[in-house]
């Protein structure tokens, strides 16, 4: 009875919500899984290198490049009036980012011009030859110098409001107004960026790239070549890692080797060096936020006004979706009854900053977490307190763009791992540690992640998939989304596997390429299962909708007489095989293939008027971070975390444990140790991994323990009633820094709220515990 596939215990191999390993986990330990980098070039490949500004900020007045041409293995050179089509790669269409700059400079290393040679060791040495004049202009280069400097937004700011703030403010019992840096991120993805372009015949060019967003590379390929998209092709196998810096940054690079391969007729590889890599492409943006916040005796907040001015770089890339996404989770898990948010995208004379996991939400969710944090101080309050007491409501309270928070399951949450992490028992501890005025001091926090899951550009929450289920019962499957590690392709293919009930290994999965499923959005604000998921599910639905009224009509029975079962399909009382059925639709000239398709419903957003309900679904967590520092040389050690984190009913809970565990580490890191350093001549030293830091191996929580949320199911009709992990436990390790602050106000006794800026490296850390004593 057990392989009887009427048995209820029959299950197919790889359904959704099975633990299953990616789907190249074997490839990606064992050097097999290709990447663009590993394709064989074709025949007279050649290689091309970026030849970038000297200044951060200025005119050319001359350009000298005959000794680049004239430099052995080089081929060509390109600058600005060799572009044939349209010289800008701006994602948002405000014609403000050219692929190669012909006069302004707006940032050091900016492409001026692009070597083609026989080899990128050529390419690279003959860029260094070249000869530019510039008049320099004066350079700002942080936050505060374009202030100074009266520089402009690079795109319409956002204002959220509601409710009736200076009131609220002015009457609250207590008041406390302050400012909070948050650094900068690098993406530091392994695979670096790259593009293979290949001439095709006539108009066509083929584009092999590390990319997040195969539409975008293919529209603005076509855009610098001066052709229509369907002259251009995108395909992307996988990459190794993204993390948002290949949503757009990739655009450069497509645009550039397909210019250059059409315009010699030749392939062209283009891969920078890691220094060139961290130099023009752009990173998380750093905030400065200013907050005014006005609270009660009980700690519950009554108003906050605040200010989030972003270093955004030269141009307005994504700068303006990512300042908007920081305002809307300025509230993270609380209630504000009275709110007035403001963002800054400032315009800067650095790299134009991007998408990065998260997309502005961290910065938001730790201003929230430091205002909590200057209410337990100024009250001598556990924090953890005060943040149960200005906690969402469900159903009732709405956030600060006006959408209700509804499913709210922070309370069940927060309460779960407060008992699981032996919360209040280590706190009282830590207490008793610190008492004892050792150099060493530790700090334990409790924080909670709210995070909404959407665009808030609502016209990229659609998807498209197509399946074919070939003759002999083998499946193939292709979608938008893409893959960078996280296993969209694995999750996919099992929700394919469980609609059709085969075994995962009967289904085919294969490369996103522009040429099967058109105008796709970005494999990104953590959508990818979400709506890849749902529209392979659509496709199956068709295939499964015209096999059903085959069967019923061929074998004589109602169509609710067939069903799917695995590696069958029942008839009424006769079981037949999956492959044997599929072989018999076949023969009776039955479709087999279809294209599906899926957009979110529900979601709408009024920018202008700064309401809506831009997001269709909050996702949760918490994490417990309990930290020691050293007083002396200001160095920080993770000694524990807890983390309990929501993603619905789980597609695949081994990948998903995989995605908690990463986001908690890359988030220590944001926070911690990851700083990025400009010079005040504009020039990025924090440009390779010897000056630039991310976690190690050795920087985890010396315990770990990690738990999905195993009993939450997202009432939303999402795939498989699943929910996003991508993006939201990025945010888990703030626990991490309000516990390095709670270490750092011992010394202090707790008076005082440390105010540390992010990151907390060493030497902030020192600096504020030298503040304190002082």
């Amino acid at each position: 009875m057990k392989d009887d596939p009427r048995n209820t215990q029959s299950r197919v191999k790889g359904a959704a919500h099975d633990s299953l390993i990616h789907d190249s986990a074997i490839k990606h330990v064992t050097g097999q899984a290709e990447y663009v980098d590993d394709i064989t070039e074709p025949a007279g490949c050649l290689h091309g290198y970026i030849g970038g500004a000297g200044i951060a900020h200025g005119r050319i007045t001359a350009l000298d490049l005959d000794a680049v041409r004239a430099a052995p293995g080089v081929v060509a050179v390109l600058s600005a009036a060799d572009i044939p089509g349209r010289n800008d790669v701006s994602p948002t269409g405000l014609m403000d980012e050219p692929i190669l700059t012909g006069d302004l400079v707006q940032y050091h290393g900016q492409p001026v011009f692009f070597v083609v040679a026989e080899t990128r060791d050529l390419a690279r040495r003959a860029c260094a030859l070249a000869r530019i004049d510039y008049d320099r202009l004066a350079a700002a280069i942080d936050i505060d110098a374009a202030e100074d400097a009266g520089y402009p937004d690079v795109t319409a700011p956002l204002k959220l409001e509601r409710g009736q703030v200076d009131a609220a403010l002015a009457s609250a019992p207590h008041r406390i107004s302050g400012q909070m840096r948050v650094g900068g991120q690098d993406h530091m993805y392994l695979e670096g960026q790259i593009a293979l372009a290949v001439p095709g015949e006539d108009d066509e060019v083929t584009v092999y790239a590390s990319t997040q967003h195969p539409s975008e590379a293919q529209h603005m390929v076509a855009h610098a070549l001066g052709v229509p998209s369907n002259a251009v092709v995108i395909n992307v196998r996988r990459m190794g890692g993204g993390f948002g810096g290949k949503e757009t940054q990739m655009n450069l690079f497509c645009a550039l080797s397909a210019v250059a391969a059409k315009k010699l007729g030749r392939a062209v590889k283009l891969r920078p060096d890691r220094d060139q890599d961290m130099e023009i492409t752009g990173k998380r943006h750093d905030f400065r936020i200013d907050y005014d916040l006005g609270f009660d005796d009980q700690g519950r907040i009554l108003g906050v006004d605040g200010v989030f001015a972003a270093r955004c770089g030269w141009s307005s890339d994504l700068s303006g979706p990512v300042t908007d996404r920081a305002l809307f989770h300025a509230d993270n898990a609380y209630y504000y009854p009275a709110v007035k948010l403001r963002s800054r995208p400032l315009k800067t004379n650095t790299v134009s900053n991007t998408a990065f996991r998260g997309f502005g939400g961290p910065q938001g969710v730790i201003a929230a977490e430091r205002m909590i944090e200057e209410i337990a101080y100024a009250l001598g309050r556990d924090p953890l307190e005060i943040r149960r007491a200005n906690f969402y409501r469900d159903g009732g309270d709405i956030t600060p763009y006006h959408q209700t928070v509804e499913d709210n399951i922070l309370h069940r949450l927060v309460d779960e791992l407060e008992a699981s992490s032996d919360y209040q028992a280590r706190r009282k501890a830590v207490l008793d540690f610190n008492a004892a005025r050792g150099v060493i001091r530790k700090g334990i926090a409790l924080t909670p992640v709210k995070f909404g899951i959407s665009f808030t550009a609502t016209w990229y929450n659609q998807a498209g998939a197509l399946l074919h289920v070939y003759n002999d019962g083998s499946i193939h499957l292709n979608h938008g989304g893409t893959e960078m590690g996280q296993g969209l392709y694995t999750k996919v293919a099992q929700v394919v596997a469980e609609a059709f009930q085969v075994d995962i290994d009967r289904i085919k999965i294969t490369k996103t390429t522009t040429e099967k499923v058109p105008n796709t959005s970005a494999t990104a604000a953590s959508s990818g299962s979400d709506l890849n998921g749902m529209a392979a599910l659509d496709a199956c639905n068709q295939i499964k909708a015209r096999l059903v009224e085959f069967a019923a009509r061929h074998w004589g029975v109602d169509a609710d007489a067939v069903q799917f079962l695995p590696g069958h399909v029942a008839v009424g009382a006769q079981m037949v095989p999956f492959n044997e059925f599929i072989h018999a639709a076949y023969m009776a000239r039955v479709q087999l293939s279809a294209a599906g398709f899926y957009k979110t419903p529900e979601i709408h957003w009024d920018r202008a008027a700064g309401k809506g309900q831009p997001f269709y679904y909050f996702a949760y967590g918490a994490a417990c971070a309990e930290v020691s520092i050293d007083t002396l040389s200001g160095e920080t050690r993770v000694d524990r975390a807890d983390v309990l984190h929501d993603v619905g009913r789980s597609l695949n809970p081994a990948l998903d444990l995989g995605q908690v565990e990463g986001a908690f580490v890359q988030g220590m890191g944001w926070l911690t140790s990851e700083e990025l350093w400009w010079d005040d001549a504009g020039r990025l030293r924090t440009h390779a991994p010897s000056t630039y830091k991310i976690p190690l191996a050795s920087d985890r929580p010396r315990i770990f323990n990690v738990r999905l949320a195993d009993w939450s199911e997202n009432v939303k009709p999402t795939i498989k009633r699943s929910k996003a992990v991508g993006e939201p436990p990025f945010m888990l390790p703030i626990s991490v820094f309000e516990a390095i602050g709670m270490a750092v106000a011992s010394v202090a006794d707790y008076r005082e709220c440390p105010r540390l800026d992010a990151p907390a490296t060493p030497e902030r850390v020192l600096m504020a515990v030298e503040r304190l004593r002082g």
